[in-house]
């Protein structure tokens, strides 16, 4: 019984830090995006458009991360019933 309990243990410690770890990266990852992005169109403001398009697509290719992370903290719970 005592096995029983460190495996979910184990399981629920494994996806809180899944979550944790696997969503530094795109926080700050995005940050700096934002940051550019309205850096760059304080420079430019005839090319705003272009240049937001490009910022909300790179903004979705980097919480795909977060999305794995979430995934995988999701499986890791529900496959240790």
């Amino acid at each position: 019984m005592d096995g029983i309990f460190y495996a979910k243990a184990a399981a629920f410690l494994g996806a809180a830090i899944a979550m944790g770890v696997g969503s530094i990266g795109p926080a700050l990852g995005q940050g700096l995006i934002g940051m550019k992005g309205c850096e760059s169109m304080g420079k430019y403001p005839e090319s705003a458009s272009k240049i937001r398009m490009a910022m909300l697509l790179a903004m979705g290719i980097v919480e795909t991360s977060a999305i794995y992370a979430l995934m995988i903290a999701g499986a890791l719970i529900i496959f240790n019933r």
